[in-house]
C-alpha cells in the first residue's frame, strides 16, 4: 500500500507540474513578451524609458497564478540568453491584510536585503527602488494584488496607485509590473486613469459549457493518458465534460484540479481505467457533500452551487 501511495504521489506531482496552454494564455503571453523585448531593447541601446505593466484579473480558480508563473519561467529562460543575463524578475504573493510598508519589506527580503532596524515607509521604498536597480530587476509580479487595497479607501487606493506608478517611471531604473488577482484588482486600476494607461488589462473569463465542453473532454483524455490510464465510456463525452465544468464553478484552473483529483482516486484504487465514479468520489472528498449535491451523480446538477462545501439535504 505504501508503494502505491508513493507511486500515486509521484504521478500526481508530475501532473500538477504540467502547464496546459489554453486560448486565454496566448494574448497574455504575447503582451508580456513584447514588454520584455522592449525593455531589453532600451537597455541594449542605453535608453531609460518608462516601463509598463499587465493586470491579469479573474475569479478564484481561473488559473491566473499558474499562468503568471509560466510567463516568468519563460522570461527567465529568455534573459539567460539575452545581452543582460544577470537581469532578473521577482514574484511575491501579497499578504492580506497588506500595508505598503510591509509590502516594501517583503520585496527587500525577496531581493536578499535585510533591514537592521525599524524604518519609516518612505525610507523602505527608497531602498526598494535602489535594490531593484542594483539587482537589475526588470519585472515585479504581485499575486493576489487585490489585497494591496483590502480596505478600498480613497487614501489607500491613492497610495497603491502612486507606488506602482513610481516604480514604472523611476528615472534611474523603471520596473515593469505584473499584477494578478481577482476582479477587485480592477478597482485599483480604475481609480487612477494614469495607472490604467500604463497597464494592459487582461481578464480570464469563466468557461462556458457550450463553448468549452469539447476541449474539456480532451483534457480528461490527455491527463488520463499521462497518468497511464484509459478513460471509461461513462467518463467521456460532452455530458461528462459539462458536468465537470459545472463542478469546477466554470473555472479553468479548478477543472484541472478536479481531473487530477479523480485520477488520484483511480490510481489509489489500483484502477487502470478512469470511471465517472472516480470524479464523483473526488468531488465528494473536495466538498464533503452528500450524493444529492454531487454534480457527477444527480441528473439536475445545474441547481448545485459547486463552490459550497458540506452541503446536505437538510441545509
Amino acid at each position: 500500500m505504501n508503494d502505491k501511495r508513493q507511486s500515486t504521489a509521484e504521478t500526481i506531482a508530475s501532473l500538477r507540474a504540467q502547464f496546459i496552454r489554453h486560448e486565454r494564455f496566448d494574448p497574455l503571453h504575447a503582451r508580456f513578451q513584447m514588454l520584455l523585448e522592449k525593455r531589453l531593447a532600451d537597455l541594449s541601446a542605453g535608453r531609460t524609458a518608462d516601463s509598463h505593466g499587465i493586470a491579469l484579473s479573474g475569479a478564484s480558480g481561473t488559473g491566473k497564478s499558474c499562468a503568471a508563473s509560466q510567463l516568468l519561467a519563460g522570461a527567465r529562460r529568455r534573459l539567460a540568453t539575452s545581452s543582460l543575463p544577470e537581469a532578473t524578475l521577482i514574484s511575491l504573493r501579497v499578504p492580506s491584510p497588506a500595508t505598503l510598508k510591509f509590502m516594501g519589506q517583503m520585496i527587500l527580503r525577496a531581493l536578499g536585503y535585510s533591514l537592521s532596524s525599524e524604518r519609516q515607509a518612505w525610507y523602505i521604498w527608497d531602498l526598494v527602488r535602489h535594490q531593484l536597480k542594483l539587482r537589475q530587476v526588470l519585472f515585479l509580479h504581485l499575486d493576489e494584488a487585490q489585497d494591496l487595497s483590502s480596505r478600498g479607501t480613497k487614501v489607500e487606493l491613492n497610495a497603491v496607485a502612486s507606488m506602482l506608478k513610481t516604480l514604472m517611471t523611476d528615472p534611474h531604473w523603471p520596473v515593469g509590473i505584473l499584477l494578478s488577482g481577482t476582479e477587485e484588482l480592477e478597482r485599483i486600476l480604475n481609480h487612477d486613469p494614469q495607472l490604467a494607461r500604463r497597464m494592459s488589462a487582461i481578464h480570464f473569463a469563466p468557461l462556458s459549457a457550450a463553448a468549452h465542453a469539447r476541449d474539456t473532454a480532451g483534457l480528461v483524455e490527455s491527463y488520463a493518458t499521462r497518468a497511464g490510464l484509459t478513460v471509461a465510456p461513462d467518463a467521456q463525452g460532452i455530458d461528462m465534460a459539462e458536468r465537470l465544468i459545472h463542478a469546477a464553478a466554470f473555472q479553468f484552473g479548478l477543472v484541472i484540479e478536479i481531473i487530477i483529483a479523480a485520477l488520484e482516486v483511480a490510481l489509489l484504487a489500483g484502477s487502470a481505467v478512469l470511471w465517472a465514479n472516480h470524479f464523483a468520489l473526488a468531488f465528494e472528498e473536495r466538498s464533503s457533500c452528500s450524493d444529492a449535491f454531487n454534480p457527477f451523480i444527480v441528473g439536475d446538477y445545474h441547481r448545485i452551487d459547486a463552490r459550497k462545501v458540506f452541503t446536505r439535504e437538510d441545509n
